[in-house]
């Protein structure tokens, strides 16, 4: 295997954060500066995934593993349609080497449009998020000058992605059928979700439309679905209010179930206030306990807030064991439930599989 490290390379690169910390590499991936806002992921394996997680919009990556490439990328992998983050940091940046690769990490970049830098020391950057939290940045890998301290300004300048809807920005176009064989009638709202929670469903024997993160919850209703999913998506949950105004008038009409970013609208709807993380979730390796079993489930996870102050209509089902902070939910009086991890992307494999059963059963007629 041939190192990307020891490769050419090409275009020295950087990225500037906007408390004035610039950690330097080199350019791969497309040659286009952008901001975006930094955080870490854990995960040993799945970069592909993570590339075209709709939920990572907004944001650079920096993949923990001091090893990514090795092997490749294939179109089987992904969630989405394209990649959806803002770019990617890595440590050492390998050519691939796997009978099911179709291209190289860096050759997926050029062909959806987004920068990479790699040689990265992402330990020290880790540690500085974890210190510091989450912050702008800019990323430089353009073939032009750019000194760090304007790079710096302008991470700072940087609008971020508090308050700023980026559901609308990855949802679907118009409705669509994701299969049309099962037991029951499901919609899922799309506010950015993975094509593995429609497999999930799919495979639970439910029949599965999509539709656009603003359709309106009468429209919904009108075609009388058995269960309603509200989706994983980007960025502040508290700026996608028309997804809050929507699931507020789904509950007690229908059963719901929500996932990750669905999860946080579910619960604002009912009464709960939601607010940011240090330096959030993200990873394939985190811990939660059932609190009606008590068993505990090793969760993927990506999110940078999380629930808070449950109002009475809400009773708490899951923990986070590493934080304590909220990991499910359920209504005490309506069929509605919704967890922040995610249990369709098979961390232990299967530890959190079981959730999409328990909306079969929601459902049951």
């Amino acid at each position: 295997m041939i190192s990307g490290w020891k490769q050419k390379r090409e275009r020295r690169a950087f990225i500037a954060l906007d408390d004035g910390a610039v950690f330097r590499g080199w350019a791969f991936g497309l040659r286009r500066d952008v901001c975006g806002e930094v955080v870490f992921n854990t995960g040993m394996t799945g970069y592909t995934e993570v590339l075209t997680d709709p939920s990572y919009a907004g944001q650079f990556v920096v993949l923990t593993v001091p090893e990514t490439g090795n092997y490749g990328c294939s179109g089987e992998d992904m969630e989405s349609d394209g990649v959806k983050l803002n770019g990617l940091v890595v440590r050492e940046l390998n050519a691939a080497s796997n009978y099911r690769a179709e291209c190289g990490l860096g050759e997926f970049l050029v062909k959806y449009g987004k920068p990479g830098i790699a040689g990265v020391d992402t330990r020290a950057l880790t540690v500085h998020i974890r210190e510091h939290g989450v912050r702008k940045a800019y990323l430089h890998v353009e073939e032009t000058d750019m000194t760090e301290e304007a790079a710096v300004r302008l991470a700072r300048e940087w609008e971020g992605l508090d308050g700023r809807d980026y559901a609308s920005r990855v949802t679907c176009a118009s409705p669509y059928v994701w299969n049309d064989t099962g037991e029951y009638n499901v919609t899922v709202y799309d506010f950015g979700v993975k094509r593995g929670i429609l497999r999930n469903l799919e495979r639970c024997g439910m029949r599965v439309t999509v539709v656009p993160a603003a359709t309106p919850a009468a429209e919904v209703l009108a075609a009388r679905p058995d269960g309603v999913m509200l989706s994983n998506g980007p960025a502040d949950p508290a700026a996608v209010k028309y997804a809050v105004e929507a699931a507020r008038e789904l509950v007690g009409r229908v059963p719901l179930m929500g996932i990750c970013l669905g999860h946080q609208l579910l619960g604002i709807a009912c009464g709960a206030e939601c607010g940011r993380l240090g330096f959030g979730h993200h990873g394939c390796n985190h811990p939660v306990r059932d609190l009606k079993s008590g068993s505990v489930s090793i969760t993927s996870q990506n999110h940078n807030y999380a629930l808070r102050e449950l109002p009475s209509c809400l009773e708490l089902t899951h923990v986070n064991l590493n934080d304590g902070s909220v990991e499910g939910v359920r209504h005490k009086n309506e069929p509605a439930f919704s967890v922040q991890f995610h249990p369709e992307a098979a961390p232990g494999p299967h530890d959190a599989a079981s959730v999409f059963e328990e909306f079969r059963v929601l459902m049951g007629k």
